[in-house]
């Protein structure tokens, strides 16, 4: 069975992130998106976590389902009384849209969680974000536990712990051999495995005897597959790409594409052996926030060879430049970018940027503008699912329902026919279609 799936995510008690962090709105994000697999993020948070315990019940071995309520209520437009579902989100009634409107399966949720790691190894301070999925309730209860012996896990939903990577995993066997340990966005400068600033140059300085236990590396939105091919340290690894989105409307920015039975088991088999995961949904990398070198006050971003040219200073201000994903995977590569080819685990992988984005590039208004979100919602409406529109869905049908030039753009999106402009630093590029 064809899945999509979002297994890195926060609810909203994770610092950064927005109110609407619920289960009943990620429930409907992942309709409006196509997703079919999502990850509840914050599973150690105890709140979130006795949330997830109200809100969700068991479906396929391992995952879960929203809990609904049928209530019978009368169409405004008809008169007519109609069974909906209705769920709660915070202290409101929510009644989950009709199928018919978004369509397709509701999703499946897999317990998963975030962990900021910091600590000193070799002489330097590390900072890494591991991401930990887990295979039911009670693992996740005594997984929370024996990091609340650690610090402190009731203040963010994403832990910052003195933890190293190496004992984390280890705490993470001994509650499941289960567990599925992936090491988070692992090029991004700050907070992650291979990060210029805090970061190993290798898995085995990172995880030493446990290295053997990792089977799954997250490519971050500044990465793609193809950057990540030039380092063959790396072949033999799954590589997977999620959203770490702070809201719902953020779902899907990258996503895993599968074909497996939806199972927990099915899920730990193309994670960790690569079977039945058949590709990603990529960012376009530029899109990213740390692609390129920068120095954002100073409103500079420099491509490697322009930043070795000033030896990584900024040439405002003289101070040292946040070096971006590219250039600290051309410090670590072995191959050629010129000439670099799909290793025997790669898998092949799609650049799209969000719908929204797609209509604000076609109408000239941005992406919150009534305007634009209206139109959103009636494709959804017409077409289906936002991955559906922009994979699927013939360009006749597009052109029908949206015109010519919305037709046309996702045309030159789905054959990258796109301008684009890095970013860095922290501040997101932009992808351009016309």
């Amino acid at each position: 069975m064809k899945q999509i799936a979002d297994l890195h995510i926060h609810s909203r008690f994770s610092m950064a992130t927005s109110r609407d962090g619920t289960v009943e709105m990620l429930d409907l994000w992942a309709r409006k998106k196509g997703i079919t697999l999502i990850g509840t993020g914050d599973m150690t948070h105890p709140v979130w976590r006795q949330e997830l315990k109200d809100k969700l019940i068991p479906a396929e071995e391992g995952l879960y389902t929203l809990k609904k309520e049928a209530r019978i209520v009368q169409d405004t437009t008809t008169g007519k009384e109609q069974t909906r579902f209705v769920v709660f989100r915070l202290k409101e009634e929510y009644i989950l849209p009709e199928a018919a409107r978004y369509p397709g399966k509701a999703p499946s949720f897999v317990l998963s969680g975030e962990i900021s790691s910091i600590y000193k190894k070799g002489g330097r301070t590390r900072k890494v974000h591991s991401l930990i999925l887990l295979p039911g309730f009670k693992e996740a209860d005594d997984f929370a536990a024996r990091l609340e012996k650690i610090g402190n896990i009731h203040s963010d939903g994403r832990p910052i712990l003195g933890l190293p990577c190496h004992d984390l995993l280890e705490i993470m066997l001994e509650v499941s051999e289960e567990g599925m340990y992936i090491p988070a966005h692992i090029w991004t400068p700050h907070f992650s495995l291979f990060g210029a600033k805090s970061g190993f140059d290798t898995i085995e300085e990172c995880f030493e005897d446990l290295t053997p236990y990792i089977h799954a590396l997250e490519t971050g939105l500044s990465s793609d597959p193809v950057m990540n091919w030039q380092i063959s340290a790396l072949d033999g690894y799954q590589l997977v790409s999620h959203s770490d989105a702070h809201s719902p409307s953020k779902l899907g920015r990258e996503a895993d594409l599968l074909d497996i039975e939806l199972s927990y088991r099915g899920l730990w088999n193309a994670v960790q052996k690569g079977e039945g995961l058949t590709g990603t949904i990529e960012f376009f990398p530029e899109e990213g926030k740390y692609h390129y070198d920068g120095h954002r006050k100073c409103g500079v971003c420099l491509s490697p060879k322009e930043a070795e040219r000033y030896n990584g200073i900024c040439p405002v201000c003289g101070k040292k430049l946040t070096m971006g994903v590219d250039h600290r995977i051309l410090q670590l590569s072995d191959r050629d970018e010129s000439s670099v080819a799909m290793p025997e685990s790669g898998r092949p992988y799609e650049s799209l940027m969000p719908l929204p984005e797609v209509i604000s590039a076609c109408v000239g208004f941005s992406t919150a503008s009534k305007k634009v979100q209206g139109q959103y919602e009636a494709l959804l409406e017409k077409l289906g699912a936002e991955f559906t529109i922009l994979r699927e869905v013939p360009p006749e049908d597009i052109r029908k329902a949206g015109g010519e030039v919305l037709a046309e753009g996702i045309r030159r999106l789905r054959a990258g026919e796109v301008v684009r402009k890095p970013g860095s630093d922290g501040e997101y590029g932009k992808i351009e279609l016309f």
